[in-house]
């Protein structure tokens, strides 16, 4: 019963968030028109997605790991991707990035309206023509020196367990040869379940790995780019449920 309270307080709160955030957005997207990439509007849309999350009480989000020191250096960020919470999470990281979506979210009035004046990307994972535009949107973003965001799982993990990466995220970084900076996440999994409105309790945290250079890289190489990129989240995955593991039993010692 107090999940559902909290919940609902969550909702609204996100809710109001989003409808506040419209005016403001709008308002940068005409005084920043010098910037092509639309970095500042970006940023502060990611902002909402902070502020929200923190107005929810089931939620400790944190980051961890490099640190980008050239904000306006393109980076093609992959993640893996366990639950919707992921978005509020990674986020949190303080540079800005365009996110590749599914087209769905875009057509919710107020959250998708602030998508695309954040400069985001819709795709239809079912249309390949939607895809190809897509890429070519992400291209675009790079070009005008701003990162872009995408789950190369293509959807969310029902076990928790990575699946398969698909090529496109790696494709597009080496065709534009820029890094791929690969981002592990671990705990969003119980922070909102698939099909339900209540949100789980979650302590949970994204840690941003060492970026891998592709500009020595061609087409040929995506496979082996691939897998040497979903290993290294893999592995960096393991390494922080350990220490998650590590501190509890700390704090159940004391």
């Amino acid at each position: 019963m107090i999940r559902r309270i909290l919940s609902v307080w969550a909702w609204f709160a996100s809710a109001l968030v989003t409808l506040l955030w419209l005016p403001l957005l709008a308002l940068l997207y005409v005084f920043t028109r010098s910037d092509p990439g639309r970095y500042t509007v970006g940023r502060w849309f990611r902002l909402s997605a902070v502020t929200a999350s923190t107005l929810n009480p089931l939620w400790r989000f944190r980051t961890s790991g490099v640190r980008i020191t050239d904000p306006r250096r393109p980076y093609v960020a992959v993640s893996n991707h366990e639950s919707l919470a992921d978005i509020f999470l990674i986020s949190h990281l303080p540079w800005e990035m365009k996110w590749l979506a599914k087209e769905e979210l875009f057509r919710i009035p107020l959250l998708g309206w602030n998508m695309r004046l954040a400069g985001d990307i819709p795709v239809g994972r079912s249309s390949r023509k939607s895809r190809v535009e897509a890429l070519i949107q992400c291209r675009d973003r790079l070009d005008k020196g701003v990162s872009v965001m995408i789950f190369p799982e293509g959807t969310r993990s029902e076990t928790g367990e990575l699946l398969p990466f698909h090529d496109g995220a790696f494709r597009l970084a080496i065709d534009a040869g820029v890094p791929i900076l690969p981002l592990a996440v671990v705990g969003t999994r119980d922070a909102v379940a698939k099909g339900s409105f209540v949100f789980g309790r979650a302590d949970a945290e994204v840690r941003a790995l060492e970026p891998i250079p592709t500009d020595q890289l061609t087409l040929q190489d995506v496979p082996t780019l691939r897998e040497e990129v979903r290993e290294r989240i893999r592995l960096a995955r393991e390494q922080m449920k350990r220490e998650e593991s590590a501190k509890v039993r700390v704090q159940e010692s004391n």
